[in-house]
């Protein structure tokens, strides 16, 4: 189907960045408030869809996709007072819904339903914590995909809401007191009590007192001589010590500090230097434990006496190993130790002193998703998954040396994953780096050429990519597709070695591995250039769309979703600066300019050239990456590109960075991507 063009209005911006000065013509599509920029996306989004409505494969797709959608989920308990709270989706509501047991033996009964707060299904829970007695529940409410969430607080026998109500926070924990009578958050400042591009600085640790208004909450730590720190405040099993952890954007080195609770309200340095990754663990009184990288990029657990705080004094518990740890939880007397071999998780207990006991034995190749226990209590819940194996919620006894996972729920998913196998192999980038990449397709696989692939990545942010279920993926490997996931550096699957070798100066690493993943499909007989799709979103976005402008020819379709484009300004967007750490800073360091210019998507697109099907996604109300990065790179590709293939934008309404989004909207958004690959790739 050829598209008609749509032109569209250039400026004259130029911004001279050390000494070089860079066109922006484009600059006027960042303002969201403009009416031309509504009209701009009103006529593109019209477009797209008149490409995607004709597709006679997308309506087959949406019904198989409802179909495949629709089975039971429930994501693990979590326990207090002999309570379990947990969310249940049947399987098309568009937001799963809260229940909570009353008792051990009693029936599950509803606590909180999402669907019931707004028509569309865009008000989500995106957290909840139940006080230690378990009469309360504090939880946390996003609205059309925001990051802002609002706190509130249930009482769980009424199942109706106190009037407390806080605002102005993004993913805060809400840290009980023990004696439930409040909870300690973290939050920005109020609107209009800061300057607009400080909406997203000088977050602030409080504590909120059950029955005040949040004007009268107790301002606990701040640092406003550092505004773009932020704080995660928690409250130790005991109740004795609330901890503060400390960092830079999204930089894992972080910086500790501890109050005691019910002291004089003093917080206490305990890591002023934040020279590595600190995660809290748990305490024996006033001995903390953490998961550090510090000495140890594949991570170590060590033990620090707040009465000996100084570092000769740190007591090592457990060794850095072969495989880095992924984390570690505190259950019943035990320390539940994840690892990571090559890109797949493995569980072991361990004492509280760190020595070993046991090997935890998992389903199967795949990843725990989620964990949930509490020292002192034997029961302990995970959630595993793999990419044929749907997230299933296990119980484990910890008291049983002999006991073995548990499933507590089956999925009953109308779909025969015996059919399929996954597999991994080891490729090398351009540099001679070994690097993993697992791949998901029907058994018996002819590798001659002619399977269409779809070739996922993200490599950034030490994000590891572990074996996971996604229902729409399923509808490409009924089609006769293949899965590829890459596990690019940038990640953390080999450390914060693996990390470090894929930021910064050195993210083009990021991109060779995932340009010779696409060469290794090629030359392996897994698929073809013109069967070759490439996927990635928000930092992944970044990813495909830089392999996009540098290897054009590499394949047969492009979906950049929710995607980071403009690297010599995406700090200047709501909470980019938090990724400064991570990417560099353009407009403040020469040198950080020079490498980042030369990768920038938007600075890289090239007039004349004959670019592949592309499908770029947004949103227009996500305020993690605004959707000005995937206007001005649409807008730029579709005014360079030669010949019919299409560029399109889709831009969702009352749709965030994928917070919350309810389940109708996800189908119809992969509906839209899939039948978008099925016509350019040609799948029948």
């Amino acid at each position: 189907m050829t598209l008609p063009r749509i032109e569209t209005r250039t400026g004259d911006t130029i911004e001279t960045y050390h000494g070089t000065p860079i066109a922006d013509p484009y600059r006027w599509l960042e303002d969201p408030a403009d009416p031309e920029v509504a009209t701009w996306t009103a006529a593109q989004n019209r477009r797209t869809r008149a490409f995607l409505d004709a597709i006679p494969a997308r309506e087959q797709l949406r019904e198989r996709l409802t179909q495949l959608w629709d089975y039971p989920r429930w994501s693990i308990p979590h326990k207090e007072a002999g309570r379990a709270f947990f969310t249940k989706n049947d399987g098309l509501q568009n937001q799963a819904v809260l229940y909570v047991t009353p008792s051990q033996e009693a029936e599950p009964v509803e606590l909180l339903d999402p669907n019931t707060l707004s028509e569309d299904g865009t008000i989500a829970l995106t957290a909840f914590s139940p006080s230690d007695d378990g009469l309360l529940l504090g939880y946390a409410l996003s609205e059309a995909g925001s990051d802002w969430q609002r706190l509130l607080v249930r009482d769980v026998d009424e199942r109706d809401d106190l009037p407390d109500v806080i605002r102005w926070c993004k993913f805060s924990p809400i840290a009980w007191t023990r004696d439930s009578g409040g909870f300690f958050y973290a939050r920005y400042p109020e609107p209009g009590t800061v300057a607009p591009e400080d909406t997203n600085n000088y977050n602030r640790v409080y504590y909120h007192r059950l029955g005040d208004v949040q004007a009268q909450d107790a301002l606990i730590y701040e640092r406003p001589d550092e505004k773009e720190l932020h704080f995660h405040p928690t409250v130790t099993h005991d109740g004795r010590y609330l901890v503060i952890t400390t960092v830079h954007g999204t930089d894992p080195r972080a910086r500790i500090s501890y109050m005691e609770i019910g002291g004089d309200g003093s917080v206490i340095p305990l890591i002023e230097e934040a020279d590595a990754k600190y995660e809290f663990i748990d305490n024996d009184g006033p001995v903390f434990l953490f998961l550090t990288d510090l000495d140890a990029p594949r991570a170590r657990v060590i033990a620090i006496d707040t009465r000996q705080p100084e570092r000769e004094h740190w007591r090592e518990l457990i060794a850095e190993a072969e495989h880095p740890l992924a984390f570690v939880v505190a259950a019943g007397s035990q320390l539940v130790v994840v690892s990571m071999r090559d890109a797949q998780h493995q569980v072991a207990l361990h004492r509280r002193d760190g020595r070993f006991e046991r090997e935890v034995t998992l389903p199967g190749i795949g990843s725990i998703e989620s964990i949930s226990g509490k020292p002192g209590d034997p029961e302990l819940f995970v959630s595993f998954t793999s990419f044929l194996y749907p997230t299933t919620p296990f119980r484990l006894d910890l008291a049983n040396p002999h006991a073995t996972l548990e499933p507590l729920h089956e999925s009953g998913i109308d779909f025969d994953a015996s059919a399929y196998e996954t597999t991994q192999v080891f490729y090398t980038s351009k540099d001679g780096t070994r690097v993993p990449m697992f791949l998901t397709h029907k058994r018996g696989l002819k590798l001659d050429g002619n399977n269409p692939t779809f070739l996922y990545g993200y490599g950034g942010f030490n994000i590891s990519l572990t074996p996971s279920f996604a229902i729409h993926r399923l509808a490409w490997l009924e089609a006769g597709g293949v899965f590829a996931l890459a596990n690019l550096r940038g990640g953390e699957e080999y450390g914060e070695e693996w990390h470090q070798a894929g930021m910064l100066e050195k993210k083009q690493n990021v991109f060779d591995d995932f340009i010779a993943a696409a060469e290794w499909l090629i030359d392996s007989g897994y698929t073809r250039r013109e069967q070759l799709a490439i996927n990635g979103g928000s930092n992944g976005g970044l990813l495909v769309a830089a392999c996009l402008t540098q290897r054009p020819r590499l394949y047969g379709a492009v979906v950049c979703e929710v995607p980071v484009i403009d690297m010599l300004r995406y700090h200047t967007f709501t909470v980019g600066h938090f990724w400064v750490p991570e990417y560099g800073n353009a407009e403040t360091n020469p040198e950080h300019f020079r490498f980042m210019l030369a990768y920038s998507p938007l600075h890289n697109v090239r007039d004349g050239v004959q670019y592949p099907p592309t499908l770029i996604t947004s949103a227009d109300t996500d305020d993690r990456v605004v959707p000005a990065h995937a206007k001005k790179f649409a807008a730029t590709l579709q005014a360079a590109q030669t010949g019919d293939n299409p560029i399109l934008i889709r831009i969702e309404t009352r749709a965030g960075h994928g917070l919350g989004k309810p389940t109708s909207k996800i189908i119809d958004e992969r509906a839209d991507v899939y039948a978008f690959l099925f016509t350019v790739l040609g799948i029948e």
